[in-house]
This record gives C-alpha cells, sequence and structure tokens, in this order.
C-alpha cells in the first residue's frame, strides 16, 4: 500500500481554499498510486489558536459540506485521507479531530487529541479514546502533534495490533520531534509512522514540511522536503502485530 504525507501552506481561517487544496493534493496523490492521504494538524484552517478561539464558525462538523471538495476527490480516486480540523464536540467546545475520509467519500473515523498543549487547553476539548480504523486489512493509528511525546499512545497502538500510525502535526523549525520522537515511535513499536507537517507561519513559529515516513525499523523512507505543497510518498507493507 502506498501512504503520503501531505503538506502545504494553509491560508488562515478560509476553511474553503484549503478545502480545495487538499482536494487537489489528493488527486495527485492518487495519481502516484497512494491509497491514504495524511495532512498536517488543523490543516483545515491553519494553527491559529486565537482564530479558532474568537469564530466558531471556523469549527466543523463530521458531515460539514465545506469538506465537500475532500470528499468528491476521495471518491473520485478511491482514496481516504485524514483531515484534521476544529471540530465541534458534544460538549459544545471544538476538539482537534481527525477526520478519516474514506475511499467512498463518508466518515469511517474521527480521532479527537487526546493530549492538549499550551493554549489549546483554553480553547479546545480533550479527547477520551484512541483512534484507530481499518482499510485494506491494515489497521490504522491516529495521533495528533504533542500527542506523540506520549509513548503509551504508540505502545498501545502495537498491542492493539495496529501496524500504521499517523501523525497529524505542527512542528516548526527546530522541533526535536524529527529525530527524537517519530523515527523512535516507529522503531521502538515495530510500526510504520507517517508525519505530515504544515508549511510557513503558524502560532508557534515557522513550519518547515520536512513530512515524513519512517519503517518500522526508524528508517526514513521518504520526505517531502520544504516543497509547498508537497507530498511524502512511501510504500508501506505491514506485517502481523501480535496484540
Amino acid at each position: 500500500m502506498k501512504i503520503a504525507a501531505a503538506q502545504f501552506g494553509s491560508v488562515p481561517g478560509d476553511v474553503g481554499a484549503n478545502a480545495e487544496t487538499m482536494r487537489d493534493l489528493v488527486r495527485t496523490a492518487s495519481g502516484q498510486g497512494v491509497r491514504l492521504v495524511v495532512f498536517a494538524e488543523l490543516a483545515v484552517t491553519g494553527y491559529g489558536m486565537d482564530l479558532i478561539a474568537r469564530d466558531p464558525g471556523l469549527w466543523l462538523t463530521e458531515d460539514d459540506p465545506r469538506l465537500g471538495p475532500v470528499r468528491e476527490a476521495c471518491r473520485e480516486t478511491g482514496t481516504a485521507a485524514v483531515v484534521n480540523a476544529a471540530v465541534l464536540t458534544a460538549g459544545g467546545r471544538p476538539g482537534i479531530s481527525s477526520l478519516v475520509i474514506g475511499p467512498d467519500g463518508e466518515l469511517l473515523a474521527r480521532y479527537d487529541k487526546r493530549n492538549l498543549h499550551g493554549v489549546e487547553l483554553d480553547v479546545c476539548a480533550a479527547g477520551t479514546e484512541d483512534g484507530r480504523f481499518t482499510l485494506d486489512g491494515v489497521r490504522f493509528a491516529l495521533a495528533v502533534c504533542y500527542d506523540n511525546r506520549f509513548p503509551e499512545l504508540a505502545e498501545r497502538a502495537r498491542k492493539d495490533g495496529c501496524q500504521v500510525y499517523l501523525a497529524s502535526s505542527v512542528l516548526e523549525e527546530g522541533n526535536d520531534s524529527f529525530e527524537s520522537v517519530y523515527p523512535v515511535r516507529a522503531r521502538e513499536n515495530g510500526l510504520y509512522v507517517v508525519m505530515a507537517n504544515q508549511v510557513g507561519p503558524s502560532d508557534i513559529g515557522v513550519c518547515p514540511g520536512d513530512s515524513g515516513v519512517w519503517g518500522p525499523d526508524g528508517s526514513s523512507l521518504a520526505t517531502a522536503a520544504r516543497a509547498d505543497p508537497g507530498l511524502a510518498v512511501a510504500v508501506v507493507e505491514p506485517v502481523p502485530v501480535s496484540r
């Protein structure tokens, strides 16, 4: 199975423009034989907590029509996509949520970031459940940025039979996670790790892209470097993992 980590510079607060960019990246990835595309944390709005706090109109629902272009691209190409956005929760606050859109354009799974950080704690609701879904017989785990600092998430994924760990992130220049977190989660748990990062300015600084895929031994399989937009495409060959 081919998987892509997709990166681009989100237009702050412009859900429509960002959805169209994601649509185009899904189509481009599909042309390379990709079955699943993973986008960065809050790619739908850009990572801006002040903006999200001020404007509840930027909070999506699970079936939000503004994601129509992405759903359409998934249906057209038979590709799945992990789209991260501020998504309304039952408690009335947004989660930092990964919505998995299946190859049929329908919602396959949702995961709300469990480990919030900094100002996120004032704006968003933390999730309480781990994120899981299966595609083509492969079991996937979902995580979002600061989640990855907690090794127990990847450990639970391995014990739960997951073979691929998908991490939507926003990492600034100089962040040590590129070396000390993602490849380590892969190597320690025998998982493929796919990390999609933002490109350009964010609330935490300038993000370099450098989205990537790591193999179960922690080696780098692909990187999008600093392209905007860009794809890191790799073939993953999952093997059964003991629960």
